[in-house]
């Protein structure tokens, strides 16, 4: 028995070695793919904080925030933002096979209802799905049309009846109809009132998902435009969080909006230097306020194509690409304006509309001034 035990000891050891010399092995390849991973950042970047590894469920719970407050910020910058239906590419692979699968769909309900007895299973499905649709509509204050729906689209009461050969598809859809009359929005009016001249119940079927489909993006554009006065009151505070809670996770996350700064305090500062012979250490121009304009005023002058954009901008990088080629378009017309009256002179400067005329000529010359 001892020697069993010591042999025991002896192969513990050895397998501790083992595994010791193995951790640091690891360990050892960590340290180099750490030290031999090229940086996403430019070699002109800071690195002040080095970049740390993270999980995939990190990567994804960072995703899911980025989503979140692009969709927040768009939400609140631009009035204009209306959920739109999602649409396929016209010849698309994807497009294709949808249309393929809803029309073997659809011919297979229509098989069903044509047998003899009928069979419901399809059916009974869609109901179910049209039902939870139409209570997603409703809100806190509908408790009477709740009831309603629930009372006429009982589902165990519609499988019994389905049972004995006693369920009436087209009662039900025509009580579906009628109560989207009561929930669609306005502009939806006209397309519920078509569903009321169909009377087979397939095509009927198919167009009643069709208008739910609508009504479900107008739900939710009413529920973006109920939201926004909220997300204007919120919106700093949240995106300010949503920052720093990126930076918990990866402290390099905001180099390039660093880089954006300390390149303007440089520029702002040899300014100062080429302005006074005798410059301060901090001269006035470098304030706060100073920094955040002048800071500002470049991203109209920004190198899109080249200069990473400050991450803390990604969001309105269109927007600035846009006022970037407003301002252009501008200095352009300012130009042509002032070249014409400083070399015609008093010649035209009395003319009535003369000024108006050649702004909106230049303006059309200039208009396609950034397309290829």
């Amino acid at each position: 028995m001892p020697k069993e035990a010591d042999h025991l000891e002896g192969g513990e050891d050895k397998e501790s070695k083992e595994e010791r010399a193995q951790d640091a092995s690891e360990e050892t390849v960590r340290k180099r793919v750490r030290a031999n991973t090229p940086s996403p950042h430019r070699g002109n970047t800071p690195q002040a904080s080095p970049p740390r590894f993270v999980s995939v469920e990190e990567l994804m719970e960072t995703a899911k925030g980025v989503t979140n407050m692009a969709l927040a910020h768009e939400i609140m910058v631009n009035h204009a933002f209306q959920v739109k239906p999602a649409e396929l590419p016209e010849g698309s692979l994807e497009r294709r096979v949808k249309e393929i699968m809803h029309k073997a769909f659809w011919d297979c309900l229509e098989a069903q209802l044509k047998e003899d007895p009928p069979t419901y299973g399809h059916a009974i499905k869609l109901l179910a799905e049209i039902k939870e649709t139409l209570l997603s509509f409703l809100l806190p204050g509908h408790g009477r049309l709740r009831s309603r729906i629930e009372e006429v689209l009982d589902l165990p009461l519609i499988q019994q009846q389905a049972e004995n050969g006693a369920l009436d598809i087209s009662r039900l859809s025509k009580f579906i109809v009628e109560m989207m009359g009561s929930l669609c929005a306005p502009c939806r009016d006209e397309d519920v009132n078509k569903l009321k001249e169909i009377t087979d119940v397939v095509p009927l079927l198919k167009a009643i998902f069709s208008v739910l489909d609508l009504m479900k993006v107008d739900m939710a554009n009413f529920a973006v435009s109920s939201i926004r006065p909220h997300l204007m009151q919120q919106s700093v505070e949240y995106e300010r969080s949503k920052f720093q809670e990126f930076l918990e996770k990866q402290p390099n996350a905001l180099d390039y909006t660093e880089k954006w700064l300390e390149d303007t305090v440089r520029c702002l500062r040899e300014a100062a230097v080429e302005g006074s012979s005798a410059a301060s250490s901090n001269p006035p121009s470098l304030v706060p306020l100073n920094v955040h304009n002048h800071a500002y005023l470049r991203l109209l002058r920004w190198d899109h194509t080249s200069d990473p954009f400050p991450e803390t901008l990604l969001m309105d990088q269109v927007r600035f690409q846009e006022m970037q080629q407003e301002a252009e378009q501008l200095v352009l017309l300012s130009s042509v304006l002032l070249v014409v009256y400083t070399t015609t002179g008093e010649a035209i400067s009395g003319l009535p509309g003369l000024m108006e005329t050649l702004k909106n000529t230049v303006n059309v010359m200039l208009a396609d001034m950034h397309t290829p």
